[in-house]
């Protein structure tokens, strides 16, 4: 098969097209003839060195594929085969075929491409985990999501607009403003141009959200913290502008807020199949009955992948990026 490697950390350009032997699944695993794999930053973070995959994941950059079922492992079921699925997987997603854990597999819903089913698994799964079940949001609720035209922010606004939660997002350019409020955004920010802080509180009318979705880390903690309403939950899932931050922990106590986070390719077979079970039964019949479908930004051939990274390092684009395959 061709799959696409890192030749050595580096640019876009290190991601070459190579030879590989098809793998094969082991127990519990199954094998998808790839049709497109979704790009996410993690792997542009795996090809620049700073993000290597977890132990016995595949060296190939890609964490989301969407394709057809054409081999099962060991005791697998056959049932499976020529079965049109999407997948989260730990690795490997670069390529015209690829092993996915059957815990982690999903059916295409009804009415998605290919390409639109690939964008799902990984950005679905992590707004899933991280606003639903670790900040815990409820209907009626608002919440602050950093990066709102990137694939974690469109899918965030999303998933806000199907379960009734009110979504404030930043964005870096007034254009971008313009996309996210085009895809639901109830407040975009234009943080080069604006406070968040101030503006969050004034659409709040001074109460803050009651949630916070950061995937920037750094000096924006503390102005989070300062956005968030008494009782509010911080869910950190990366950190581009720094690992550290400066908390003033009284405050935490006085307003009783939580802080917490999470990261996901690494976490076991057992929970990414938990996972995928409640976002089945809590999401998938809404996407099959159209209630929302993800921002899709470009898709490239699978042998233009390094053009794809350097789109997404560019930071030009709305939605999510896509490799097809074939």
């Amino acid at each position: 098969m061709t799959a696409i490697a890192i030749r050595e950390p580096g640019g876009p350009e290190m991601l070459v097209p190579e030879a590989r032997a098809v793998p094969r699944p082991g127990p519990g695993e199954l094998l998808i003839r790839v049709a497109a794999a979704g790009v996410n930053r993690p792997d542009v973070l795996q090809r620049m060195g700073f993000y290597p995959p977890p132990p016995g994941a595949s060296d190939l950059p890609g964490l989301e594929v969407a394709g057809t079922v054409v081999a099962a492992g060991p005791g697998g079921d056959p049932e499976m085969l020529g079965q049109a699925v999407c997948a989260l997987v730990a690795g490997g997603g670069y390529a015209e075929y690829c092993i996915a854990p059957a815990g982690s597999c999903l059916p295409v819903p009804h009415g998605f491409a290919m390409a639109e089913a690939a964008a799902l698994p990984e950005t679905l799964f992590t707004v899933w985990h991280n606003l639903f079940e670790r900040a815990w949001v409820t209907e009626g609720e608002t919440v602050l999501v950093h990066g709102g035209t990137s694939g974690i922010g469109t899918t965030a606004i999303g998933l806000c607009r199907m379960f009734d939660i009110r979504i404030a997002v930043t964005c870096g350019s007034a254009a971008k403003c313009d996309a996210a409020r085009a895809l639901g955004a109830d407040l975009a920010i234009d943080y080069s141009n604006e406070d968040y802080v101030e503006a969050v509180k004034a659409f709040t009318e001074g109460r803050g959200v009651d949630a916070v979705l950061d995937m920037v880390g750094g000096d924006y903690v503390p102005r989070n913290l300062a956005a968030l309403a008494d009782d509010g939950r911080h869910v950190s899932i990366a950190f581009q502008r720094g690992a550290k931050a400066e908390v003033d922990v009284s405050q935490v106590m006085r307003r009783r807020l939580t802080l917490t986070g999470s990261t996901l390719r690494a976490r076991s077979a057992d929970f990414k199949t938990a996972l995928a079970d409640e976002i089945h039964r809590t999401v998938w019949p809404r996407l099959a009955e159209g209630d929302w479908k993800p921002a899709m930004d470009r898709s490239f051939p699978l042998a233009e992948a390094a053009a794809a990274h350097a789109r997404m390092q560019a930071g030009e684009h709305v939605g999510k990026i896509v490799l097809t395959v074939g």
